[in-house]
Order: C-alpha cells, then sequence, then structure tokens
C-alpha cells in the first residue's frame, strides 16, 4: 500500500517541535564535525555568497560562516532558525541571515549564490526533484553545488544498533520500509544521486562516500542523539513503555561495552554520500 507523503505543514511542525533536543543533541555533537569535514570539497573565503538549505541549527552555516562566507540559511522550522540565530549570535558571528522558508519553493532570486549546500536536507524532501532544481535555480552560473546524504542503510551503525535494540526489546518490532527506503536515504544509492544532479542542471559532477564516525560517551547519550535526530526516530519511540525504553537502553549499554573492550563509549561509523557539481555555466 502506497504511504501518502507529508504535508508541507506536517513537516514544518514535525521538524519544530523537534528543533529544541536536536540543537541540544545533535548539532555540535553529531552533525556540525560532518559540516566543517565536507566543507572542505569546496571553495570557502571571505565574501562568499553561501547559501545553506534545510540548515537546522547550523551545521553547515555556522562553519562557513567561521571561514568568512556570507550566509543565507533557511529551513522549514522557525524554531530551527530561532536555534541558528541564537549559535551564530553567541559565536559573534555577523554574516549569517537566517530565515524561515519551504526549500522546494526558495523566496529567492536566481544566479545568487556562489556555494549553495545542503547536509541531510533536500534529501528528505518528499519533492527531492523540486528541492535540488531550487538550490540550482539560486546558485550562480559556474557555482558550486554540495549535497550531503547517507549511504547505504546497512553502512548506517547509528540506524543498525538502534533498530537492533528496538527489535530485540519490543515484540512485533516493525522494521522501516526498504522499497521505497525512508526519505533519507532516498539518495542511498550513488547513480541515481549523480543522475538527479546531473538532471537538475549540473556538470562535473561527483559523488561519492565518506566514512562518517561518532564517537558516543554512552549508550544513554547515544539514546539521546538519535532520538532528536529525525521525525522517524521519534515515531518509532513514542509508544514504548516506561519498562521497553529501559529495556532498550540497557541493551545498547550491552553492545556498546562490548565494542568498546567493557568502556561505556562506542564508535559508530556511518556511510554518507557526498554530491558535487558545477551549475552549467550555460544556464540563463
Amino acid at each position: 500500500m502506497a504511504v501518502q507523503a507529508p504535508s508541507t505543514e506536517q513537516i514544518r511542525d514535525a521538524w519544530d517541535a523537534l528543533a529544541p533536543r536536536f540543537d541540544q543533541f545533535t548539532t555540535a555533537e553529531w552533525v556540525m564535525p560532518l559540516g566543517e569535514r565536507v566543507l572542505r570539497r569546496v571553495e570557502l573565503r571571505p565574501g562568499t555568497r553561501f547559501l545553506d538549505v534545510a540548515c537546522g541549527a547550523g551545521a553547515l552555516a555556522i562553519p562557513a560562516a567561521r571561514r568568512g562566507a556570507d550566509v543565507v540559511a533557511v529551513d522549514i522550522a522557525p524554531t530551527m532558525i530561532d536555534r541558528l540565530r541564537g549559535r551564530a549570535s553567541a559565536e559573534g558571528l555577523t554574516t549569517i541571515e537566517g530565515r524561515v522558508m519551504d526549500g522546494e519553493a526558495l523566496e529567492l532570486p536566481d544566479d545568487t549564490f556562489d556555494v549553495s549546500a545542503s547536509q541531510n536536507g533536500v534529501s528528505l524532501f518528499p519533492n527531492l526533484e523540486r528541492g535540488l532544481s531550487e538550490i540550482v535555480r539560486a546558485t550562480r552560473p559556474g557555482g558550486q553545488v554540495l549535497i550531503v546524504a547517507f549511504g547505504a542503510p546497512r553502512k548506517a551503525e547509528f540506524l543498525t544498533v538502534f533498530l537492533g535494540a528496538l527489535k530485540a526489546c519490543v515484540p512485533g518490532f516493525t522494521p522501516l520500509p526498504t522499497d521505497p527506503p525512508p526519505l533519507p536515504f532516498q539518495l542511498a544509492d550513488r547513480g541515481r544521486f549523480r543522475q538527479v544532479l546531473e538532471s537538475a542542471g549540473l556538470t562535473d559532477v561527483r559523488v561519492d562516500a565518506l566514512s562518517w564516525e561518532t564517537n558516543f560517551a554512552s549508550a544513554n547519550r547515544f539514546w539521546d542523539v538519535v532520538t532528536a535526530s529525525n521525525p522517524i526516530a521519534v515515531q518509532l519511540t513514542r509508544d514504548l513503555t516506561g519498562e521497553q525504553r529501559t529495556a532498550v537502553q540497557q541493551v545498547l549499554d550491552g553492545m556498546f561495552r562490548e565494542r568498546s573492550g567493557g568502556a561505556p563509549n562506542a564508535v559508530l561509523s556511518t556511510e554518507m554520500n557526498i554530491g558535487t557539481g558545477t551549475k552549467d555555466q550555460r544556464s540563463p
């Protein structure tokens, strides 16, 4: 049975409700270090006009501004933009403009930005092609586009470990669908990734893999990070009883200690797909 895509309002409300925990548990600890790493693949210097679409609390926008870029960061969730502005203010970063905006219908002029990017953002859009088209439209001819997305689910240890613990503790636990996969994994196939970037009007397209390793201090911290990372995780865990939550966290603790020789922490690896391309100079 086909699953109806969520509406724009449902997406906005889900991310807006999650935003405080997302920022608290994932931004600095999990997603910003990845953002700092992938930004090395594009040309950033003081004055570079940089667009971050579906920016969250600033995983790309904050590091870009630290390098002196003039940043416009947009997200559909108002609370995410509030959090981004708070982070920028705390660091004294004055070259970030945060704006509430639907990434599938950017209220931005054509051919404006030197670099346009999205990290686990546009790859979550129900209309992926529309989101990519909007990013490319807003990029100047000859400008760069950077898209970061999850690779294969089986190579995302944060996911396989978390789902394994749920399956062990929750009778009748229903795993995530595989055909089609959840939206965060719709660019897991690098061949399709390349195809959609080229179809959006990019040349010199390159899509390759990066291993994203994160050291989680404890199983409880891991629980906080994963359950704050996406509305899907909220859905998977919202009906758990208190006893089931405790059991899942105990199983996770055992899995972490087994991996780490008895230590409470564990390093988990996730395969990320990184796509880059250049807007065709011939674009009107």
